[in-house]
């Protein structure tokens, strides 16, 4: 879940920079932040500190490097097979995922 959680933010970041920020999207922010409170907390109640921080680091190389390709363009025959703008339209269903995940993990 680190992976979606910094896959979110880097497509949030990317976002904020071409879109206007819409109520809808705030909400998402809100949802997302709050679950990464939530899985930090459990990852450095459950785990080493280390362990943690090497796997954050990681998923956040991933992260930046996908959501970069994807904005490079991905094409197939000189058509873009998947837009950023595609991307953006699965923001809330990733917060929503992020959400529930981090919940019931905490519970």
């Amino acid at each position: 879940m680190l992976y979606l959680l910094f896959f979110y933010f880097k497509l949030a970041r990317v976002n904020k920079k071409e879109e206007v920020l819409t109520p809808l999207v705030g909400i998402c922010h809100v949802g997302a932040f709050i679950a990464a409170v939530l899985l930090y907390r459990y990852g450095f109640t459950h785990y080493s500190a280390t362990v943690v921080g090497v796997a954050s680091l990681l998923f956040f190389i991933m992260a930046a490097l996908n959501v970069t390709a994807v904005q490079l363009g991905i094409f197939k025959d000189g058509k873009p097979l998947l837009g950023i703008t595609r991307l953006y339209q699965f923001m809330p269903v990733i917060s929503g995922v992020l959400l529930a995940y981090a919940i019931a993990v905490s519970l």
